[in-house]
């Protein structure tokens, strides 16, 4: 692209942010104009007469029919909806045939759960959301020149657990659903081509990616921290650059989201131009876009509460479990996402929790899981994963356990990352190698999401297996009473940083004394 299409495109995209500067007191209208829109589009299908959704329209306080009508739920409880939805049947969570599915992982009833992904929840939802990225960048970012090249979208592909192949329906990851059914006149300002943005073997999926992004004038990218960072190193190794800048010197904005970015922005600064650069996170979900960071010099992420998404929010600390809507919120609190939206889910519980930044208007940041769980690299690796893949590792290799913890090991200095597992035996095995390789293998079949990140060690290694000196874990419990689960001393199995597992380091340095 040899013209720079900003200046053009700037007012448009302005006036879309320009909306949002009435959320500070508009919240509670928008959302509950979103929720009777939905509960409009939902009262011809299954669940919308099974809980009458048609006379909760009729009401003067639709939300507190709704909301004391409707019981919140959980993946296990619509999977058998969402199975017969894959199957063709329609208007059963929403309506009309839904075709595609967002695959995810990390549910105790299955390898994988699928998350419908409607033709109104990609128009009213995914796409806009989308769009409100580069909105919000291009109002903040006044000398951007974006639409002077080409965005480099890194997605995934239509593999699935379910071994489905057909025309008619579609499963796999969100991203290659949103490739999939981008307006083809995005592919003149994205690159690769759809044929290789949905290839599923990454081996064959990486070179073919480098050959199409390494000779464009790449001006912004979107992704996730960990996959694109092994991008970006084989497009340097490739054109042996020293930075990505050398690369694409007009690189300005990378849009990510789907982990933190934390772990990653001392690697991001090493290999990027500090004065070319910005970094806007998102929070882009299966189950919809939710939020946007709209002030770069802030990281909270502003809701975005006009967009088929009507939010719950339960308080993860405190008696008071009930669900509250937006304009019941309170700064400062950290509280389980709940949502209500144009892919037929119904007061879902995502299993994220988010602190509330600012309620006026609102923003949040990502928290954590309501579980104990390792996504540091989008693996999504949860807890009763490992307890299923450490019990089979145990019995395979003739060895028992006392306790465990596990950690990531963050990707630095051109390495990619691991997951480290700190374990005290009751029976130790004859190799930890052998008993890595074991639980590795475990792990793949349970979770689609740790396979896919493990396939041909292109985003993440071999697990590591350390052994603990007997007694760590108690002298651990009495010494870090502060460190709880579910109101019980117990040890923390999974951990998204490593704080957990850097004081059991110095506590076992302390007990070889």
């Amino acid at each position: 692209m040899k013209i720079d299409f900003t200046p053009f495109v700037r007012k448009g995209f302005e006036k879309l942010a320009d909306r949002t500067d009435t959320w500070d007191t508009d919240g509670e209208a928008l959302q509950r104009k979103v929720l009777r829109d939905l509960l409009r589009k939902g009262s011809g299908t299954e669940y919308g007469r099974r809980y009458d959704f048609a006379d909760m329209l009729h009401t003067g306080d639709s939300y507190n029919r709704f909301a004391t009508g409707v019981a919140p739920v959980a993946y296990e409880d619509i999977r058998p909806y969402v199975m017969r939805m894959i199957r063709g049947e329609r208007d059963v969570l929403w309506r009309g045939v839904c075709r595609d599915y967002a695959q995810s992982s990390g549910t105790s009833g299955g390898k994988s759960k699928f998350i419908p992904v409607t033709p109104d929840s990609l128009k009213g939802n995914h796409y806009p959301g989308g769009a409100d990225c580069v909105a919000h960048y291009l109002r903040q970012v006044r000398e951007s020149r974006i639409f002077s090249g080409k965005g480099f979208i890194l997605g995934g592909s239509f593999s699935n657990t379910l071994g489905i192949k057909s025309g008619k329906v579609h499963i796999g990851d969100l991203s290659a659903t949103l490739i999939n059914r981008i307006n083809p006149l995005a592919n003149f300002v994205r690159i690769p081509d759809k044929k290789t943005a949905l290839l599923a073997d990454w081996e064959e999926k990486l070179p073919a990616l480098v050959k199409a992004a390494s000779k464009e004038n790449v001006t912004n990218i979107s992704g996730v921290p960990s996959w694109f960072l092994t991008v970006l190193r084989k497009i340097m190794e490739e054109r042996g650059a020293a930075t990505i800048h050398e690369v694409w010197p007009n690189l300005e904005v990378f849009f990510h989201g789907g982990i933190s970015f934390e772990p990653y922005r001392d690697e991001y600064r090493r290999l990027t131009d500090a004065g070319k650069m910005h970094f806007l996170e998102t929070y882009n979900a299966s189950e919809g876009f939710f939020a946007v960071q709209n002030d770069l010099s802030d990281p909270g992420m502003l809701l975005i509460i006009d967009k088929d998404v009507f939010y719950e929010f339960i308080p993860v600390e405190g008696s008071d479990r009930m669900p509250r809507p937006l304009w019941e919120v309170e700064k400062g609190v950290v509280y389980e996402l709940v949502i209500t939206s144009s892919n037929g889910l119904w007061r879902y519980r995502l299993g994220d929790t988010v602190r509330v930044v600012s309620t006026s208007p609102l923003k949040i940041t990502i928290a954590g899981r309501t579980r104990s769980f390792i996504n540091a690299f989008g693996e999504e690796l949860m807890e009763d994963n490992a307890e299923k893949a450490m019990a089979q590792a145990c019995e395979r290799t003739n060895s028992a356990i006392l306790n465990y913890t596990a950690a990531p090991v963050f990707a630095s200095d051109g390495k990619k990352g691991r997951h480290q597992w700190l374990i005290e035996w009751e029976k130790a095995p004859s190799d930890n190698g052998a008993f890595a390789e074991v639980l590795d293998e475990e792990l793949r079949k349970l979770n689609s999401d740790y396979d896919a990140k493990r396939s041909h060690s292109l985003f993440l290694d071999p697990p590591e297996v350390l052994s603990a000196p007997s007694g760590l874990f108690d002298n651990w419990l009495k010494s870090a009473g502060s460190h709880k689960l579910g109101g019980q001393r117990k040890v923390v199995r999974l951990s998204n940083d490593r704080e957990i597992m850097e004081k059991l380091f110095a506590l076992i340095a302390k007990m070889n004394k």
